[in-house]
Order: C-alpha cells, then structure tokens, then sequence
C-alpha cells in the first residue's frame, strides 16, 4: 500500500463545509493519502509539528485535524505543490460517449442559422450500428484519457446511440467496462424504423432492451421532450427501469418548457438535466426535493440556445449540478473547466458555486458519497492545477490548468 503526503498546497478545496464556507477552503495545507483513500486533510503546519515531534505534540488541533503518526520506517512519497491549488476531481454525471462518427456539418448549419432539433441524433444512431466493437471501444478510450487529462475522475456514460436491443446492449456493455455509472437511455429518440410504431418501440424499451442492458447499467433515462418522449410514455419507460433495480434520470426542459422536472421530481430521480426552460413551479419542485438539477452549458454554446438560470435555482434552495453532456451533436466537449466558466461568465454562478457543482454536485447527481469532497476516507481523486486558486479555472478560460491528476491515490 502506497502513501502519498502532498504538502505546501497554496488554497485546498475540500466540500467539507466549514465557519460558513461551503468548500472547506484550506490555505498552505497538506493532504496525507494512504492506498485509495484520504487519510488526513489539514493544514501543512500541523503535520510538520507532528512529524517534529514524533507525533507526541499536535498543538491545539481537534480530534477531527489531527494527522495520523507516520511509522518511521514507512516509506512516503512526499508532493510538492510548490504553492497551487488542490481541488477534488471533478464529476461529470452526464456524458455520451460511446457512438460512431461525427455531426461537425451539423454544427456549421447551427452557426449559421439552422436551429438545433433533436433528431439529429438519428445521424449518430446510423454511425454507432455500422461502427464495431474495436473501433467504438478504441474511440471511448480516447474520450476517457480526454476526460482524465482536464482533471475529470468519476463519470457517467449514457447508452441511447444503438436503439435496438443487440446494438443497447454492446454500448451498455462497453461503458461498463471504463465506469460503473452506466446508464440505459433506450429512450433517447424514437428510431427512424419505428416512426409510425412508437407504442412497439416503447414496449421494446420497457422489455427486452431492459433486460439486455439492466446487467451492465445502474440508471435509466429518458429524454422527456417534445420530439422525443411525452411524459406518459417517459413515466411508465421508467417505472419499467424500477422495476428492473435501476435508478431514474431524467432528461427535461431543454428545447422549450414541459414536463420532465415535475416527472423527474415525483418519481424520486436523482436528477433531471439540462433545465434551460423552468416554470416557478419547476423551480420551486426542485427546491422541495432531492432531486439535482444538472446544468450542461455547453449545449447551450453549440445550439445558441439561452442558457440556464442557476442563479435562480441556487437563491430557491435547489441543488446544482455542472456536467458536460459530451456528444457528437450539441456539445462536443469534455472540459469540465469550460463548464465551470460558462456558468461563471452566463449563467449567473460564483466560481465558488461552479466548482462546487462541478465536483460535490456531481456526486450528489450520482448519488456518491465517496468522491466530490477531500475528507477522511473518500476516495483519493484529487486535481493539482497549475495556479494559486481554482478561481483561475473561470478567470482563465481554455487554458490547460491542470498539472496533476490523482485517481484512487496513483497519479496519473
């Protein structure tokens, strides 16, 4: 078992709430990692006193801050961090990342005035049946390290990209292999086939294409949305997920006001996604509930659409979620940094707040309490990123600040 002590950390975000910070925010501190997990999170000071003096002297420090006696013999690697900050690994809890080709012809027509509909998704639909298992796992591979590489340590990954039982089942497979935050999105859209049959394809969902993908998934989704889904067909796509020891998601409110919030809200989902268009009775069933309302910016970039209010949300009491929506149709990005200064610069947001979303939030989208916060026994996923304070990640827009990722205690 392997320990790490990285120490001399400029500004360490924690999520572990504190004297009215809601990040945890730690100045010249030092975080102490053993295996996986965290074992020790305080300031550098403290931990240099103990090691001084054996362990026998912590000064005034409570229970909770003390660090743990080191065996002499017990071989550390000590990190640096030269002064810079320290933030959890981000969480991206809505991604699509398993399917073949490219939309970048669709994305010009948007730039230059054809506005964005949801079935372009048929497109890639085409693409992920004709592409093989090889090429569409070589591909995910490339999209994992991209994740990796801007500091993105747990992520969910839709299927919704075969829409027949054979191609639902190899996409939920193949997702499982790079993450167990898998989800089954048989109802992303009505396949071109099924057209003139949608009570067939929606019985296909809630039964074969169920069975064959529950195995390999933890959550159900449906795109509950006017060229998509209607809310009756959504509410029983997933009861029948429930029903089957899945989890519901729920896509809603992106293309104009509608139904998915509430939906999402009385079926218990963990979270409801996108939320462009919101009734004050959206925002108030939201603010009542466990339900997180994840906000994916950079569809709102691709498709110039408006962006969310989550200055709204946040002053109602709701939670909120960042995750970048990656997919090949109306965000084709995987930076969780870039989310973070879109919601800073449009949607309302304090670096604070956006980081905490990006991160604690996601978590709580995920229904995760091991990751999305430094503390005593979380997993140890940490990003070191090359500036003093994670208010550069909004102030300093696509520039690559990571320096360090850690996932699981190893660095990357």
């Amino acid at each position: 078992m392997t320990t790490t002590l990285i120490t001399n950390i400029g500004e360490l975000t924690t999520n572990v709430a504190s004297d009215g910070d809601a990040l945890g925010t730690l100045h010249d501190a030092a975080v102490l990692i053993v295996g996986d997990r965290i074992a020790w999170v305080g300031p550098a000071s403290a931990l240099d006193r103990e090691s001084a003096s054996g362990g026998r002297e912590v000064g005034n420090q409570p229970a909770s801050r003390r660090p743990p006696v080191l065996s002499r013999e017990e071989a550390v690697e000590v990190v640096d961090a030269g002064g810079r900050a320290v933030i959890p690994g981000f969480v991206d809890s809505h991604t699509h990342l398993v399917f073949g080709g490219d939309r970048a012809d669709e994305f010009e027509a948007r730039m230059t005035g054809t506005p964005y509909a949801a079935g372009g998704i048929r497109r890639t639909v085409g693409a992920t049946r004709s592409a093989s298992d090889e090429e569409l796992r070589a591909r995910l591979a490339g999209f994992v390290a991209e994740l990796h590489g801007q500091g993105t340590t747990t992520f969910e990954i839709k299927t919704g990209y075969g829409l027949t039982v054979a191609d639902e089942e190899r996409l939920a497979r193949l997702a499982a292999e790079v993450t167990p935050e898998v989800t089954f999105l048989g109802a992303h859209v009505v396949p071109a086939e099924y057209s003139e049959r949608r009570d067939e394809y929606v019985e296909l969902v809630c039964d074969a294409m169920l069975h064959a993908c529950a195995p390999h998934s933890r959550w159900i989704d449906v795109f509950c949305e006017r060229g998509a889904f209607t809310p009756d067909e959504s509410r029983r796509i997933l009861a029948a997920g429930v029903a089957h020891g899945l989890e519901p998601r729920v896509h809603g409110n992106q293309l104009g006001p509608g139904e998915g919030v509430r939906l999402a809200v009385e079926l218990g989902a963990a979270s409801v996604d996108h939320c462009t268009y919101l009734s004050d009775e959206d925002v108030a069933a939201l603010a009542g509930s466990t339900t997180v309302a994840t906000l994916l910016p950079g569809v709102e970039f691709s498709t110039r659409q408006p962006y969310p209010d989550a200055r709204r949300l946040i002053d109602a009491g709701a939670t909120v979620a960042l995750a970048s929506d990656c997919n090949p149709g109306s965000s084709f990005t995987s930076s969780m940094p870039l989310m973070i200064a879109f919601a800073v610069r449009e949607m309302g947001m304090s670096p604070a707040e956006a980081v905490w979303a990006a991160t604690a939030g996601g978590a709580k989208a995920l229904r995760r309490d091991d990751v999305g916060a430094l503390a005593p026994g979380m997993r140890a996923d940490l990003v070191m990123l090359d500036a003093p304070t994670r208010v550069h990640l909004a102030y300093r827009p696509g520039v690559p600040l990571v320096h360090t990722v850690w996932i699981g205690g190893a660095a990357l």
